[in-house]
């Protein structure tokens, strides 16, 4: 067709006048041209997107508008965000962030083939973004190199929403504008047989196509004129990657293949399970667990914070350094451009000196943000340095010798630092995020992070230390969100783990409440909520909860995961694996959600995933212990894994060594019942289970419905004990 002409820019510089000024045309393609641009409001460089006129007449505003509207509320670290749209004088526009960088396309016509890590890489990153998408029911529908920016080494995924606004003005605006839905190289079959009721997996196959591209320098299908090519998706099999490049991992190989099934049923359920199995090692057996899936890397924008150093005489001032770097850490993960490793990792290189090289390295990040705090009477002095794993270098390095209540200036000061250094862009809502609800009073402040570094022990002692912290901000600041959140997470963890006792589900129900009311557009409220009406079996109104936690901060970790655990207990089972795959998305180190993964794909029978799914839980506990030793949990959890892989000296081994860390933990009793039943040592079972109910396990639906503990069932002792509960 004939390329349309663009828009006359003097037109649109007169349309926009008030609110951009446009610069010069950067380039034109077959939906629209993009223009150079100052967003005026926010002092900022843009790229300006108009539709060409002829598409926009067949489109009109309100179609088009509408389906921007909707993509304008997708928020993830690799899709390009939506700043603004309109209609501007007949001219229908959008406005992206401007980035330096090429786009994929470019990329792959200077070097047809692209590095088998990298290409694995793009295709991960862009997997979890078209998952997120695809979980607020957005197809892409246009899946393309040229729809993918490669910004400092990272894949933005654009123009969300166009295609579905082209394809729902139907096939009559098509015909008159010249143009289909989709670019013939990589449209799914679905789509090219004209279906328009699509779901994930036709962007799922779009993607497929682009990865074998990647890989190969080929595109799975050509032909001599478009209609040829969708052709072939019907009748022809790509050739398998392995023939065209033979050090391409077999995994892979089966991956990509997959996903470009003729059939949709026949692709994977969730672009989420397509990432998961790009990186997985399927050739191994369950116990070599060295092949497990590694991460996805962010090259340029990855960070990870160490826990500050206390500078300070005083040994009990550990809360507020800590504190510290937790406060910073939360801020960061606001941002959807930028991984940050979860507290849990950084903080197992607390009171180490490790090379910042080498914990760089074990944390898959490319920055680590160290310091230290000295705290003496009412004065502060912190240092904090961001470097380079790559080559040490200091990319940026600050001292601020202030008043403690500066502390909150401080912080912010800090965040900011990191995202100017690392070039990452911010939307105006993550602006809002990482300011959030916080107190002013720093008494008040002080006690919370006392609680915090309680509340991360998890042990039953600890907990109810850190309710008493939070309950002490809130005695100073009556209108303190967070801490009410805090106390009402105390005592669902105790209710959950050691505790199961009314009262405790109780106060956790109060506080939630109270921390709602105070701060209704906190994300960590509505966890809190959440997961006290899930205990309390109110699935209906925990799903609401966790639905608009997610959305209000969509790299809240514990919204999925606490969401899935609720699924899973409602026997929602397929829908708990969606929310435990994004929460091994937003956390992958997080070796608990890839276990309930695991125990959830096992539900469904989908025995293929649950062993890969198995097999990177192990690996992660593993890795875990590597770096804390002492992770009774860890040690826990692998004992069972070991228990059901038929390697019961292992099992043992590990079982005694999570009871030597915490021999009075009621959950680890559990769960060591759990082992040793699966193994037939019935006495012991029963001696643990016994004392896991007299520490305070008081979950009798799990006792009396566990797979693990079908061999007790008949044991007098053990229907004393579900009797008793």
């Amino acid at each position: 067709m004939t390329q349309p002409a663009s828009a006359p820019i003097q037109r649109l510089r007169d349309a926009l006048s008030q609110s951009y000024t446009i610069d010069r045309e950067l380039g034109r393609g077959g939906m629209a041209t993009v223009y150079l641009a100052q967003d005026i409001k926010h002092d900022r460089v843009v790229a300006l997107k108009v539709l060409h006129p002829d598409l926009a007449v067949a489109l009109g505003p309100d179609r088009f508008l509408r389906e921007i509207h909707l993509a304008a509320r997708l928020n993830h670290p690799h899709i390009l965000p939506l700043f603004d749209s309109g209609n501007a004088d007949g001219l229908l526009y959008y406005v992206m962030p401007y980035v330096e960088g090429e786009s994929l396309r470019e990329r792959l016509d200077r070097e047809q083939q692209l590095p088998v890590d990298e290409a694995v890489h793009h295709g991960r990153a862009i997997a979890s973004a078209l998952d997120y998408a695809h979980r607020q029911n957005i197809v892409h529908r246009d899946i393309k190199p040229e729809n993918v920016m490669l910004y400092e080494g990272e894949a933005m995924v654009m123009d969300f929403g166009i295609a579905k606004a082209v394809s729902a003005a139907g096939s009559e605006t098509l015909t008159q504008t010249g143009m289909m839905v989709g670019t013939p190289a990589y449209v799914s079959p679905e789509q090219a047989a004209g279906e328009t009721n699509l779901d994930g997996r036709s962007d799922q196959y779009s993607l497929a196509c682009m990865i074998y591209e990647m890989i190969t320098g080929e595109r799975p299908f050509s032909g001599a004129t478009p209609q040829a090519i969708m052709a072939k998706r019907f009748t022809e099999t790509p050739k398998p990657l392995r023939v065209v490049r033979k050090d391409v991992p077999e995994n892979v190989e089966k991956a990509v293949m997959r996903a470009m099934a003729t059939e949709a049923s026949g692709r994977y359920t969730t672009s989420a399970q397509f990432a998961q199995a790009l990186a997985s090692e399927s050739t191994k057996t369950p116990t070599d667990t060295e092949s497990l899936p590694k991460a996805v890397v962010s090259a340029a924008k990855s960070v990870a914070v160490l826990p500050f150093t206390n500078m300070s005489n005083d040994p009990d001032n550990e809360y507020f350094t800590d504190g510290m770097a937790e406060e910073i850490i939360n801020a960061l993960t606001k941002i959807q451009s930028l991984r940050v490793t979860s507290r849990t990792s950084s903080f197992s290189f607390k009171g180490k000196n490790d090379d910042i090289g080498e914990i760089g390295k074990k944390l898959k990040v490319s920055t680590v943000l160290e310091g230290g705090v000295r705290k003496m009477g009412n004065r502060l002095r912190i240092t904090a340095q961001l470097v380079n794993v790559a080559d040490g270098s200091n990319l940026w390095s600050e001292k601020y010798d202030r008043e403690i209540e500066d502390i909150f200036a401080i912080q912010d000061d800090i965040s900011q630092a990191i995202v100017k250094a690392l070039r990452v862009i911010l939307t105006e809502g993550e602006k809002k995020q990482i300011e959030k609800a916080r107190t002013e009073n720093v008494q008040a402040y002080d006690y919370y992070l006392r609680g915090r570094q309680y509340f991360h022990q998890l042990r039953r002692k600890s907990l109810e230390y850190a309710r008493q912290m939070f309950n002490k901000a809130i005695e100073i600041d009556p209108d303190y969100a967070r801490a009410y959140a805090g106390v009402a997470d105390s005592c669902s963890m105790l209710y959950t783990y050691f505790d199961a006792r009314e009262f405790n589900l109780r106060q956790a129900d109060i506080a939630s409440e109270k921390a709602l009311e105070l701060a209704p557009e906190l994300a960590e409220a509505h966890v809190a909520r959440g997961l006290v009406v899930s205990l309390s079996k109110r699935f209906d109104e925990a799903e609401k909860e966790f639905e608009t936690a997610m959305k209000l901060d969509p790299k809240l970790f514990e919204a999925p995961y606490w969401y899935a655990r609720a699924l899973l207990s409602a026997g929602r089972s397929q829908e708990a694996v969606k929310m435990f795959e994004r929460a091994t998305v937003l956390r992958p180190e997080e070796f608990q959600a890839a276990n309930f993964l695991a125990q959830a794909y096992d539900t469904l029978g989908m025995n293929a995933e649950k062993e890969t799914a198995l097999r990177r839980a192990m690996k992660l506990m593993e890795e875990r212990l590597e770096l804390n030793p002492d992770d009774a949990r860890a040690c826990n959890l692998l004992s069972t894994k070991y228990a059901k892989l038929g390697q019961p000296e292992r099992a043992v081994e590990y079982a005694e060594r999570s009871l030597g860390i915490d021999p009075d933990d009621p959950m680890l009793l559990y769960n060591v019942s759990c082992t040793y039943a699966v193994l037939g040592m019935t006495d012991e079972a029963m001696n643990c289970l016994e004392r896991a109910v007299d520490k305070g396990f008081g979950h009798k639906e799990w006792i009396d419905h566990d797979p693990d503990l079908i061999q007790l069932r008949e044991n007098p002792r053990f229907k004393a004990i579900s009797k008793a509960i």
